[in-house]
């Protein structure tokens, strides 16, 4: 009975899918956190050009 639970591997492909889908979750979040920092300096340095800025009204 043990030799036969240790050959028998139908539930390998949902471990490798599930290993797969771990580490792509993961790295997706890392590089979500890479881009976001570099977004929030941008979007400051956005917010201090424009705020800088001075409008003329034409009449």
């Amino acid at each position: 009975m043990m030799k036969a639970f240790l050959i028998d591997d139908s539930g390998a492909m949902a471990l490798d899918w599930l290993v797969l889908t771990a580490a792509l979750l993961g790295l997706g979040l890392a590089i979500s956190a890479v881009v976001s920092s570099g977004v929030d300096h941008l979007s400051a340095q956005a917010m201090t050009g424009v705020a800088t800025q001075s409008v003329v009204l034409f009449k």
